[in-house]
């Protein structure tokens, strides 16, 4: 499978592992979230949003493809075009998940600033500078 054709598939299987899986997969690509912080401010058409990347329309057409399957953007077609609005109940999915794993910062923060503490109150030592060295002779080809 080509690469250009991976970015419009996502994993089959259903529940919350899966539905993580397919946000964290719209997410892993730079141009995606580019398209989603487009989106934070207002409403846009798909050829709006397709102006200031270097690719092609249909390019841009696939990525937001992959954003409405994770169901963080929503599309509604008005007349001929489709406008596209941020659906940031999957951001809060992603949230709440990593809700889990805040708890360690504080923890580590914690020990960092005890072994900060810890550490004697001397005068740092300066770093060490290396010699200069001679200037080396240029080496004499035997004859």
């Amino acid at each position: 499978m080509s690469p250009r054709l991976a970015i419009a598939t996502l994993p089959t299987a259903s529940g919350p592992s899966s539905t993580l899986d397919a946000v964290f997969f719209a997410l892993a690509d730079g141009t995606r979230r580019a398209l989603l912080a487009r989106l934070r401010s207002s409403e846009a058409t798909a050829g709006s949003l397709a102006t200031g990347f270097a690719m092609t329309r249909p390019a841009v057409s696939r990525h937001l493809r992959v954003l409405r399957q994770a169901e963080m953007v929503r599309e509604e077609r008005r007349g001929r075009e489709r406008v596209y609005t941020l659906e940031p109940r999957r951001l809060q999915l992603i949230s709440d998940w990593l809700e889990d794993y805040r708890v360690f910062w504080p923890a580590r923060l914690h020990d960092l600033k005890d072994f900060v503490e810890s550490m004697p109150d001397d005068a740092p030592v300066p770093p060490q500078v290396p010699a200069p060295r001679a200037p080396r002779s240029p080496k004499r080809r035997p004859r």
